[in-house]
């Protein structure tokens, strides 16, 4: 029913880029025709060797000018942080950019990069729209789709479950202060509460939804529990009394209540290795919509016959952005939102 094909470019090929180049490799709606990389030993590399599937033919390149060059109709744009001067050359080039690294929906955080990403837009005549799984679909998108069966919302909470030695990166345990001491780590700025900005544009979307205005977003002291015992990990050991789990806690006020409450619940242990006793279970994202009629949804991996289970949560992030390159690359220009998309049409998905 739909035979068009986009050409892509994969611009880095971290986990969240590789989990991208694996899909458009194996989806007879993309022709991947440029891979970006970063590090000097995945140049020259082919495209599907990086994605660990069979060689396809094209190589990496670290040449950023030669890929701006490169005839595409949409860059998947998948760094951890943002290089907003870059992305509005893309734009400019007449390139459209879907993304999982932010932007997720306006904010006055996002206004004068917004108001640049919308400019470069109307420069190239291209679209640009970042989505993932949270931000840009469990915090917001997955809300808004259960409040519709609802009669009455009094508050949504969204709790993200993350067992750290199973489902993130293992360089998380480093950069999230896992390991330190607990009145250090506390008296110092955290990752997650440096996100807050984007997490916070989720709570806007999900206010505009509703058709209520967010008069401002607060952030809860973070709770820790220390490590009960040495916990050795593939990288070393965290030793005991150190910070093993962080629970961090946002709300987003309207009307003078809370109506909604972000948890991002970090765990490296099982709860009798950590103290206090903390059992938050497997690898999730738990949302509970208070109101009438009470509801909750849990979104989570899928055990197999064997016992294990692999949190999916780099595919969850990748495709919940490219679903949308195709509705995105036929829309007209400018910076869409979810709102702006509406109801995306995945393509491909069922294959032979």
């Amino acid at each position: 029913m739909h035979d068009k094909t986009y050409r892509i470019i994969q611009w880095m090929t971290g986990d969240v880029g590789q989990a991208g180049l694996r899909h458009f490799l194996d989806n007879p709606v993309y022709d991947v025709v440029g891979v970006l990389v970063h590090s000097k030993e995945k140049v020259g590399k082919d495209a599907g060797e990086l994605a660990g599937v069979a060689p396809v033919g094209l190589q990496a390149t670290d040449d950023m000018e030669s890929i701006i060059a490169t005839d595409a109709d949409c860059v998947f744009y998948t760094p951890v942080i943002m290089d907003l001067d870059t992305v509005c050359r893309l734009l400019e080039s007449g390139k459209n950019i879907v993304t999982t690294s932010g932007f997720f929906h306006p904010s006055e955080d996002f206004r004068d990069g917004g108001e640049r990403i919308r400019a470069a837009c109307r420069d190239g005549g291209t679209s640009f729209h970042a989505g993932g799984i949270h931000p840009g679909y469990a915090g917001d998108l997955l809300p808004l789709t259960v409040a519709r069966i609802a009669s009455r919302v009094d508050k949504i909470e969204l709790f993200e479950v993350v067992n750290v030695l199973t489902d993130a990166p293992l360089d998380h345990i480093d950069w999230m202060g896992f390991g330190k001491d607990k009145d250090a780590f506390l008296s110092e700025p955290t990752l997650l509460g440096l996100g807050v900005p984007f997490f916070a544009q989720s709570m806007h979307m999900i206010a505009e939804g509703l058709g209520v205005c967010v008069d401002e977003v607060t952030a809860a002291d973070v709770r820790v529990a220390t490590a009960a015992v040495d916990i050795p990990h593939p990288e070393g050991v965290l030793l005991r009394g150190t910070v093993a789990a962080q629970h961090h806690e946002w709300t987003a006020w309207v009307g003078g209540r809370p109506l909604i409450v972000y948890h991002a619940i970090y765990v490296i242990g099982t709860p009798e290795q950590l103290d206090p006793s903390w059992d938050w279970g497997l690898t999730r994202y738990r949302l509970v919509i208070h109101g009438d009629p009470p509801t909750e949804v849990t979104l989570k991996g899928v055990e197999q016959p064997d016992g294990s289970m692999v949190h999916p949560g780099y595919t969850w992030t990748a495709m919940g952005a490219v679903n949308a390159i195709p509705d995105v690359c036929d829309a007209d220009p400018g910076w869409l939102t979810h709102f702006d998309l509406g109801l995306v049409k995945p393509r491909g998905l069922v294959r032979p």
